[in-house]
């Protein structure tokens, strides 16, 4: 057989063999690595990230005093989360009665959960215990360095000490807060009961602990500086 450049010369059988077998190694191959691949993205499809895990680490006002568990400033604030968009679970860890030294005490096994962000309320009952300033500024201290070295982020609520504490006490316990938080170089909410400590409607009858209007109130407020404190900073 010849073509208008001159002859074709037969192939041998061993070069068409070599390349049948070439053929099918590279199809061989090929399908390997198309199997590889709908593995991996199967994997991805079926292990979706976790959601953000958010511990609201307090006190009675974080537990839900007074409240049925549905009506609890955690659970509330998680479905505000969700409504917003945010792939985020809210976790209860607020005690009743618990001071700054209960919870440095408990921070550990926290912190061994590695949640995305701490929203730190404790204090209160230091104040209206009318314990040592001095001594609820070192156990806070010491809880916001331990967050911070556990590379966990957090938003610290402030606490204010009751009118009736008297100015001199007053004088040495807020400050606290704002000190730690510039010291730590972390975001400051300054009161958790903003906007219901002054309002008997969105109280229990108790006079102090938030009813579900005055959860409501305390989701709704908080709810953009939380977003703000999960917000990546920009480098």
């Amino acid at each position: 057989m010849t073509d208008m450049n001159g002859p074709i010369q037969p192939r041998p059988i061993g070069f068409l063999a070599a390349s049948w077998a070439k053929s099918r190694g590279f199809r061989r191959h090929g399908l390997v690595g198309a199997l590889a691949l709908m593995m991996l993205t199967g994997a991805v499809a079926f292990n979706p990230a976790r959601p953000r895990i958010i511990v609201a680490f307090g006190d009675s006002y974080f537990s839900g005093y007074g409240l049925s568990p549905t009506e609890s400033f955690p659970v509330q604030f998680e479905k505000a989360l969700r409504k917003r968009g945010h792939d985020a679970k809210v976790v209860n860890e607020g005690v009743p009665g618990e001071t700054l030294a209960d919870g440095l005490a408990r921070l550990d096994r926290t912190l061994a959960k590695k949640p995305d962000l701490i929203i730190l309320e404790l204090g209160e009952n230091d104040a209206e215990q009318g314990l040592d300033p001095a001594i609820s500024r070192e156990n806070l201290d010491t809880m916001l360095a331990k967050i911070r070295a556990a590379h966990v982020k957090v938003l610290l609520c402030g606490a204010l000490a009751p009118e009736e504490s008297g100015e001199i006490y007053q004088a040495s316990f807020n400050p606290i807060y704002r000190d730690m938080a510039e010291k730590h170089r972390v975001p400051l909410y300054r009161f958790i009961l903003d906007g219901v400590a002054h309002d008997a409607s969105l109280k229990l009858d108790d006079g102090e602990h938030p009813n579900p209007q005055g959860v409501e109130v305390m989701v709704n407020r908080i709810l953009p500086v939380v977003e703000k404190a999960l917000t990546p900073k920009r480098r």
